[in-house]
């Protein structure tokens, strides 16, 4: 399992919900996402974009990485979305592009955005028969993409499966083989009995077991329990200690730990792990200090923008069926 804070969670807020835009930022999720797309009415789109680019101008939005979920770009109304968000005075940290079926979606979305959005991310939401299909070729688009995200519900209802693990565990294993063999991450559909934290527990254990970097969130009483998941607990985080600490001993070449023999690839994976989750000492250090490697820099960079503290209390706003599908 490869953890990160990258993405372990995301939240989606509709686009007129604008009373509900600091509530998400502060709900603990490490993605807090304006919906354009299943949640604004046709009617409405060009009034949900110009509401939107407050969702990103707020002080509260350096709590979390800012996104926002664009229209289909089969359709006139993702390219709209592209124009106004060039225009943006503070631009969003990720663009999620829905119904993705080949490297051209990300394409088009990285030349709209490149001169006036440089530093914006994407990722594509594989739910359609034809994105698993081309899921290899959607991960590995470009630079710029950071990360798969699997759509259940419209993929169970264009295959006619139902909407459990067992019946979509082959679309998800292509979803993370695909997004791995690529480099990026994976996150994985919604559990959308909100009140069922036991089935949510279930589920986002087998998604993290799968390889899934995170899980979206359709309410934010779901985001505790999904960032404990996706998060290493104490004693791998010990362990991850000792390993390191092992390989500055001997010089990072193969030697026994706990009884198991660990090698480079461990090395790393301990390191980026402590990284990304062991709490700093009050003089900024952590537990195993360890000699600067360019490698590490991108794996660094993403995490400290993440670092913030959930505010520990659970919200009250109603069921957010408009998330991720």
């Amino acid at each position: 399992m490869k953890f990160t804070r990258y993405c372990r969670s995301l939240l989606s807020t509709p686009a007129m919900a604008v009373e509900r835009y600091t509530k998400s930022h502060q709900s603990g999720a490490d993605i807090a996402m304006v919906d354009l797309e299943d949640s604004v009415p046709p009617a409405r789109k060009e009034e949900a974009r110009r509401l939107a680019e407050e969702f990103f101008a707020l002080p509260s939005a350096k709590l979390a990485r800012s996104a926002v979920r664009i229209n289909t770009l089969s359709g006139p109304d993702g390219l709209r979305d592209l124009i106004a968000i060039a225009r943006y005075r503070v631009k969003p940290d990720l663009v999620l592009i829905p119904m993705a079926e080949s490297p051209r979606d990300i394409e088009i979305a990285a030349g709209a955005l490149a001169a006036d959005c440089p530093e914006t991310e994407f990722l594509a939401v594989v739910e359609t028969p034809l994105g698993i299909e081309h899921a290899p070729a959607i991960a590995a688009a470009g630079h710029r993409l950071r990360g798969l995200v699997f759509g259940s519900a419209d993929y169970a209802f264009a295959v006619g499966a139902r909407l459990s693990w067992e019946a979509l565990a082959h679309a998800r294993g292509r979803v993370v083989n695909s997004a791995r063999a690529a480099g990026v991450e994976a996150m994985d559909a919604p559990f959308f009995e909100v009140s069922d934290l036991v089935g949510l527990r279930r589920e986002a254990g087998l998604a993290r077991d799968f390889g899934f970097s995170g899980k979206i969130a359709v309410h934010p009483r779901q985001l505790a329990l999904i960032n404990e998941l996706f998060s290493p607990g104490e004693e791998l985080l010990e362990r991850a200690r000792r390993v390191v600490a092992a390989g500055l001993e001997n010089g990072r070449s193969v030697t026994v730990v706990d009884g198991v023999m660990v090698g480079m690839p461990f090395f790393e994976a301990s390191q980026r792990l402590i990284e990304q989750f062991d709490p700093p000492r009050p003089d900024g250090s952590h537990h195993t200090q360890h000699p600067h490697r360019a490698e590490h820099a991108q794996h660094v960079q993403h995490a400290q923008h993440a670092q913030y503290q959930p505010q520990g209390h659970e919200p009250t706003d109603p069921p957010n069926h408009a998330t991720e599908k």
